[in-house]
């Protein structure tokens, strides 16, 4: 007995990854309509770059072509080589010659909200090549805002040139004993005439085969903890061609983001030239990381969409008893859940990447500059609840496509296990929940600016908003009385750190929900409101005594409009 045929089921390769998304350009415009207009070529140009090229090599690597690590030559000599298949080496070069790290270092430089923008293109299709991309980034912002002239005029251009031989870069910070402390650090620098010689293990270095690192080091006799800490600039070959010496103990197994080789490290003498001395040195590790940690929440935001459209489409064309499955409310309400999400993701990943733009300070950790404070704030809450959804939003892929979507027939099983590192790369969520309380404090106001800016948008929101948010205001006053509570004792800070930064973030997310559905019903366009409405209800609201939980048959009235990004008449926004 013959199988009956079906349709093929349509596929996102091959598309303009920027064409397709109305809300990031949406997001754009509304943070620069210029902006959009002078780079919506170049995006578009690796949009389409990105949905093929690097969506291919990405299956391909994850599937079959794992980087392999040779140790030493055929004659028993340290190799230090990083084998890499040939489709990662090609678009690994590419994503650099479309400029994802150098157009912000042009004659005349983009904004770092493009080449942001870019990187939430590329972990659309390979969170794996988005990390390197995020640490070369990272790097070249240090080198060129803080690093001594001669290390910026030496190794600069090597991460920011655009004709296809650029170098990529790692920052080696981690050590087995101290994780995200970094100022447990135990590598130690040697003054060695004009460089310095470094001794340690780094026990997570991604990116190995870069070319470039930075690193943080103890200079020998420094003082301890992370004020002790000097940040030092490891290249791979030293000036005279010849191998810098390290050596690659081995390469990691991990769960995912296969195509980038990480690795434990001995740095045996190795050369380096200094960045900055103590104590300046973990000030300017902290700059990369958060530079890194915006990309993270970016990366988050980039996955999430892909989890949510190759859900969407999946159910688009599926037949089951009779119907296309986007017809049942339940498969509604599970796809309006990621696409709610992934509006916020965008919202909150976005408006960091633009504090980053207007932060730039010439003085490393100045605490009174509220610009700083608002980013540094804004980029904890952001890289915590973005990556939280991202996780989210790849296991609902895979249970709405279903059997399916378990198989390497698609890409979500790669995007489960890549979503896994959002949460850990840069800091997990303790760390930020860390960093959220030495913002909060009075030495950097953050309570305040947090309740006057996101409170402030919340409570002055125009009246055809007033009753979607009268849960959001509700909450506001339990966040205030949280500020207030953990100000008092810094034991029940850190015991209650992370319920209040979830309580902030989702606090932050309606913010800028409620300003983008603000500026569209001024339009006529009702669509962010809806999407407020369900965010609110979903993340703002308690359980009623009654029934079983808010009420959706609104959304699904709605559901194509707001599945597709088309607009919404404000008549049709549910009290």
């Amino acid at each position: 007995m013959s199988m009956p045929e079906t349709a093929p089921m349509p596929s996102l390769r091959g598309q303009d990854l920027f064409a397709l998304d109305a809300n990031l350009r949406a997001e754009l415009d509304r943070r620069d309509p210029a902006l959009l207009t002078r780079w919506a070529d170049k995006l578009g140009d690796f949009g389409r770059f990105v949905g093929d090229e690097v969506d291919r090599a990405a299956e391909y690597t994850d599937r079959h072509g794992h980087p392999t690590l040779k140790s030493h030559d055929r004659d028993g000599r340290l190799a230090n080589h990083v084998v890499t298949n040939p489709a990662w080496q090609q678009v690994s070069r590419r994503v650099y010659e479309h400029g994802a790290v150098g157009l912000n270092y042009t004659e005349d430089p983009a904004p770092y909200l493009v080449t942001f923008a870019m990187g939430y293109l590329l972990s659309q299709a390979d969170t794996s090549l988005h990390c390197p991309v995020t640490m070369t980034g990272a790097v070249a912002y240090v080198l060129d805002r803080f690093a001594p002239e001669r290390v910026k005029r030496d190794y600069l251009h090597q991460l920011t040139r655009i004709d296809g031989r650029a170098k990529s870069a790692g920052t080696w910070a981690t050590e087995q004993h101290g994780g995200s402390d970094v100022g447990a650090t135990t590598t130690v620098a040697r003054k060695d005439g004009d460089a310095w010689r470094l001794t340690g293990i780094k026990w997570f270095t991604s990116a190995i085969d870069g070319g470039i690192a930075v690193a943080t080091a103890r200079p020998e006799d420094g003082a301890g903890g992370s004020k002790g800490l000097g940040l030092y600039l490891v290249p791979t070959e030293m000036p005279d061609g010849s191998a810098n010496d390290f050596r690659i103990r081995r390469l990691k197994d991990k769960l995912g983001t296969i195509g980038v080789p990480t690795a434990e490290l001995d740095l045996t003498g190795t050369w380096a030239l200094e960045i900055a001395a103590p104590p300046t040195g973990f000030r300017l590790m902290m700059e990369a990381l958060e530079f890194s940690r915006i990309q993270n929440a970016l990366g988050s935001s980039g996955l999430h969409r892909r989890a949510y459209l190759e859900a969407l489409q999946f159910a688009d064309g599926r037949v089951a008893f009779g119907s296309t499955i986007t017809s049942y409310p339940m498969v509604q309400d599970e796809l309006l859940k990621l696409l709610v999400t992934l509006d916020a993701s965008v919202a909150m990943s976005f408006e960091a990447a633009a504090a980053f733009d207007s932060a730039h300070i010439s003085e490393v950790g100045d605490a009174d500059n509220r610009e700083r404070t608002w980013l540094r704030l804004a980029t904890a809450l952001a890289k915590y609840l973005t990556a939280e959804y991202a996780n989210q939003a790849a296991r609902g892929a895979i249970e709405i496509i279903g059997g399916n979507g378990y198989t390497y027939d698609f890409v979500t099983p790669r995007l489960l296990r890549d979503a896994q590192v959002l949460t850990v790369w840069e800091g997990p969520a303790n760390i930020q929940a860390l960093e959220l309380l030495r913002l909060l404090s009075q030495r950097y106001g953050g309570a305040e600016m947090f309740v006057q800016a996101v409170g402030g948008t919340i409570l002055d929101a125009p009246e055809a908003l007033s009753a979607i948010l009268k849960p959001a205001r509700a909450a506001l006053k339990d966040a205030e009385e949280a500020l207030r509570y953990v100000a008092t004792d810094a034991d029940k800070a850190q015991r209650h750190a992370r319920r209040l930064m979830t309580l902030l973030a989702d606090l932050f997310a309606t913010s800028l929900l409620t300003r983008q559905a603000a500026a569209d019903l001024a339009r006529g366009d009702a669509r962010k409101a809806c999407v407020l409405k369900l965010f609110v209800d979903g993340h703002l609201t308690h359980l009623p005594r009654r029934g079983i939980g808010a009420e959706t048959e609104w959304a699904s009235k709605l559901f194509r409009p707001l599945a597709d990004y088309a607009a919404i008449d404000p008549a049709d926004l549910p009290n």
